[in-house]
C-alpha cells in the first residue's frame, strides 16, 4: 500500500511531462495539418528517421549485446573503466559526441584519412547519420540488457554447460531466452533514442535533405520559417514515439 503523500508528488511529476504535450496539441494547426505533414520535405525527413533509426537499432542490438554480457558474465582488469567510458553517451552533449565522431570518421580525422583513400567518405553522408545515432543510442541497449542479465543469474546456464551444451549454444538456447524482454526493452528504448537524436547527428552529417535531414533536423530549421509546420511535424515525432513503446510494451507482456 502506497503513502497518500505520494501521490502529491506523483501528479505534479505527471503533469510536468503531460502538459508539455498538451500545449503542444492546442498549438497545431489542425486545418492544415495534412499539409504541413506531407509536404515533400516532411515525408523525406519521416521515412530518412525511420529507415536510418532502425538500422542504428539494429547496430545497437549486433554490438550492444555482445558488449553488455561481456560486462554483466565476465571480470578483467579495468571493466569500471569499460563500463563507464561505454555508458558515457548517456551524459555527454551529443554535440560532443558528433565532433568525436568528426575527428574520427572525417575526412581529416583518425581514421577518415585512409577511408578517403580508399574512396569511402563517411562525415555528411546517411551512413554518418546511423553511426550517431548508434553512438547515442547504444548505451541505452547496453544498460537495460546488463540489468536484465544481472537479474536472471547465471544459475540456468550453469545448468545448460553441465548438462554437455557449449557456450555458444547456452547463449543462444538458455541465456537470450530468459534476457528477451529486457532486449526488446533495450531494443526500444535505442530505437526511440535514434528517432530523436539531433546535436550528433547535425555536427557529424549535416543537414541535407534526403540525405541526411532527419525529422528533428526538419523540425529545427522549420522553427525559424514556418512555425506551424515545426509543430505539425513535432507532432507527428510524439505520435511514431508514443507508437514504438506502445507496441514495445505489448510484445514485452505478450513475452
Amino acid at each position: 500500500m502506497l503513502p497518500r503523500w505520494l501521490w502529491v508528488p506523483a501528479t505534479v511529476g505527471a503533469a510536468f511531462v503531460l502538459l508539455p504535450l498538451v500545449a503542444l496539441v492546442a498549438r497545431v494547426d489542425w486545418a492544415s495539418f495534412p499539409e504541413l505533414v506531407t509536404s515533400p520535405a516532411a515525408q523525406d525527413a519521416l521515412w530518412l528517421s525511420l529507415r536510418t533509426s532502425s538500422l542504428s537499432t539494429l547496430l545497437c542490438v549486433l554490438l550492444g549485446t555482445p558488449l553488455a554480457m561481456v560486462l554483466a558474465r565476465t571480470t578483467f582488469p579495468g571493466q569500471g573503466v569499460l563500463r563507464s567510458l561505454v555508458l558515457l553517451p548517456l551524459v555527454l552533449p551529443p554535440v560532443v559526441g558528433g565532433i568525436a565522431l568528426l575527428y574520427t570518421f572525417g575526412r581529416h580525422g583518425l581514421l577518415g584519412h585512409e577511408l578517403d583513400v580508399l574512396g569511402i567518405q563517411v562525415a555528411f553522408s546517411t551512413t554518418a547519420v546511423v553511426m550517431a545515432q548508434t553512438f547515442v543510442a547504444m548505451p541505452f541497449l547496453v544498460v537495460s540488457l546488463e540489468g536484465a542479465l544481472r537479474t536472471a543469474g547465471q544459475r540456468y546456464d550453469v545448468v545448460a554447460a553441465s548438462l554437455g551444451a557449449g557456450p555458444t549454444t547456452v547463449f543462444r538456447r538458455v541465456t537470450l531466452p530468459l534476457v528477451l524482454p529486457g532486449l526488446v526493452s533495450g531494443a526500444v528504448l535505442a530505437f526511440a533514442r535514434s528517432l530523436g537524436e539531433f546535436g550528433a547527428t547535425i555536427t557529424f552529417a549535416g543537414s541535407l535533405q534526403g540525405v541526411t535531414r532527419t525529422l528533428p533536423l526538419e523540425i529545427y530549421q522549420l522553427r525559424e520559417t514556418d512555425v506551424d509546420a515545426a509543430v505539425a511535424l513535432s507532432l507527428v515525432l510524439v505520435i511514431v514515439a508514443v507508437l514504438v513503446i506502445g507496441f514495445a510494451r505489448q510484445g514485452r507482456s505478450a513475452l
